[in-house]
């Protein structure tokens, strides 16, 4: 799996800090930040798709 690298603000570093380990709803913090992604992928998809941009430029050659 690749890595990467990203600079956050501590205030949000934080925050996510909070639902991170024994107590919280993630076992880290990159396991975090990969449920945040997919969830914000998915509401994008949502979004688009109610404005008709799902699959823009797959059928034009």
């Amino acid at each position: 799996m690749p890595k990467i690298s990203v600079e956050i603000p501590r205030e949000l570093l934080e925050d996510l800090d909070e639902h991170v380990g024994d107590d919280g709803k993630f076992v880290n913090r990159s396991d975090a930040v990969r449920a945040s992604i997919r969830k914000t992928l998915d509401l994008l998809d949502e979004i688009d798709a109610r404005h008709g941009r799902l699959g823009e430029g797959e059928d034009e050659e």
